[in-house]
C-alpha cells in the first residue's frame, strides 16, 4: 500500500484530517487520487478543503471506486490557452459564413441563384454579420473576462452556426470546476448580460442611424410568408431618444444592422430566465441562495402560461410565438431539473451587487416582448 507523502507540489494531506479518513495516495498523470472514506457529506468536505487545494492549484471532486472506496480527485487548474483553439476557430469561421449567406438572402434580398453563381456577393451582408456576432461575442466575452478575473477555469466562446433567420444559434462558454463563492457566481453571471446590453445599445443606435433598405418588389409578390420581428420597449426607447423611425412605409424597411440589436435584446430575455445554468439562474442563485430553486420551479409554469394565453385568449397560432414560449417552457423544465451552480462559499451578496442584479433584471424586462416573432403571408 502506498503511503501518503509530503510534497511541495501538492496540497498537504493534513487538510483532509478532519473530513476524510485517508488510506492511500496515488498519482494518475497530473491528477492526485486520495483513497479513503469521507467522514462528512460531499458538499461539507468540499467546503472545508477547497480553498487549500485551490491555493495549491487544484480543483477537487469526490467519486467512488468500483470497490466502494471514496476517492477525492485533485486535478490541476489550467487557465492557460494551450496552442490554437481550433474548435473555437472553426466554429467561428463557419458561423461567419452562415451569417453572411443567411444575411445576404434574408436581409439583403440577394437571390440564391446570384449567390450560387458568385458566392462573394454574400460579403454585402458583412454589416449584418458584424452586428449579430459582435453582440453575441461581447456577451460571452463578458463572462469569460470575469471568470478569468475570479480564477475560474473557463473555455473561450463557442459560436454556433445555424440557418434562418439569423445564421447562428448564439454563443456559449464552458465553465469547468467549482464556483468559489456567491460573489464570483454573481459577477460571472451578470457580466455577460451587461456587456451584451452595452453592445446591443450601440449596435441598435448605429442601425437606426443608417438609411433604410429597399425591399425588391418580387419579395412582396412572391406569395411567401413574411417574418415580422416586433419591437421590444428598449428598441423603441433608443429610437425615441435618437428621433429615428423603427419602421417605414411602402417598400422601405429598417437597415439589417438593427437586427443585431434585436437579437441582443431577445437573447438577453432568454438568458435572464432565472433558472438552472442560465445567466439569470446564476444571478438569482447568488442573490437568494438555495431559495432560487423555488423561483426556478415557477419559470416553466409561467412560460407555458404565456403560450396558453396567446393561443386560447389572444387566438394566436404556433407561428405567432405560441410555439416559441411552449418550447422554452420545455427547455426551462429540463435545465431546472439539472439544477443551478452550487458555490463553495455561501456568504450572501453585498447590497451593491444585489442592486446591480435588480437593475439587470429590469433591463431584461425592457427587452421582453409578449409576441417577439410572428409569421404571416
Amino acid at each position: 500500500m502506498d503511503q501518503p507523502e509530503a510534497s511541495a507540489d501538492r496540497p498537504p494531506v493534513e487538510a483532509l484530517s478532519t473530513v476524510f479518513h485517508l488510506r492511500n495516495v496515488r498519482r494518475d498523470g497530473d491528477r492526485i487520487l486520495y483513497y479513503g472514506e469521507s467522514l462528512v457529506p460531499e458538499e461539507m468536505l468540499v467546503r472545508e478543503v477547497w480553498s487549500t487545494f485551490r491555493d495549491a492549484g487544484y480543483e477537487i471532486r469526490l467519486s467512488r471506486s468500483r470497490s466502494g472506496v471514496d476517492v477525492l480527485v485533485a486535478e490541476p487548474v489550467d487557465n492557460e490557452i494551450d496552442g490554437v483553439p481550433w474548435k473555437n476557430v472553426l466554429l467561428f469561421a463557419l458561423t461567419v459564413l452562415s451569417t453572411l449567406f443567411v444575411g445576404a438572402i434574408a436581409w439583403y434580398y440577394i437571390p440564391v441563384g446570384t449567390l450560387v453563381e458568385n458566392p462573394l456577393a454574400a460579403l454585402e451582408a458583412w454589416p449584418f454579420t458584424v452586428s449579430v456576432l459582435g453582440v453575441l461575442l461581447t456577451h460571452e466575452l463578458g463572462h469569460y473576462a470575469m471568470a478569468r478575473h475570479h480564477g475560474v477555469d473557463v473555455s473561450l466562446p463557442y459560436v454556433i452556426p445555424f440557418i434562418l433567420p439569423f445564421g447562428t444559434m448564439g454563443a456559449i462558454i464552458r465553465m469547468r470546476g467549482r464556483m468559489p463563492d456567491r460573489r464570483a457566481l454573481f459577477d460571472i453571471g451578470v457580466a455577460g448580460p451587461l456587456a451584451g446590453l452595452a453592445a446591443t445599445i450601440v449596435v441598435t443606435a448605429i442601425g437606426l442611424s443608417l438609411p433604410p433598405m429597399r425591399v425588391p418588389p418580387e419579395v412582396f409578390s412572391g406569395g411567401g410568408e413574411m417574418i415580422v420581428f416586433h419591437d421590444p420597449p428598449l428598441l423603441d426607447l433608443i429610437a425615441w431618444i435618437l428621433n429615428e423611425p423603427t419602421s417605414y412605409e411602402g417598400s422601405l424597411t429598417v437597415h439589417p444592422v438593427i437586427i443585431g440589436g434585436w437579437v441582443g435584446m431577445f437573447f438577453t430575455v432568454l438568458n435572464l430566465l432565472p433558472v438552472g445554468q442560465l445567466d439569470g439562474g446564476h444571478m438569482l442563485r447568488a442573490m437568494l441562495g438555495e431559495r432560487q430553486e423555488s423561483v426556478a420551479v415557477a419559470v416553466p409554469v409561467v412560460l407555458f402560461g404565456l403560450s396558453g394565453y396567446l393561443h386560447y385568449v389572444r387566438g394566436l397560432g404556433l407561428n405567432e410565438s405560441v410555439g416559441l414560449w411552449a418550447f422554452w417552457g420545455l427547455f426551462s423544465t429540463f435545465i431546472a431539473f439539472n439544477g443551478p451552480a452550487r458555490p463553495v462559499d455561501e456568504t450572501p451578496l453585498d447590497r451593491r451587487r444585489t442592486a446591480v442584479g435588480l437593475f439587470t433584471f429590469g433591463m431584461g424586462l425592457m427587452c421582453f416582448m409578449l409576441v417577439p416573432i410572428s409569421v404571416g403571408g
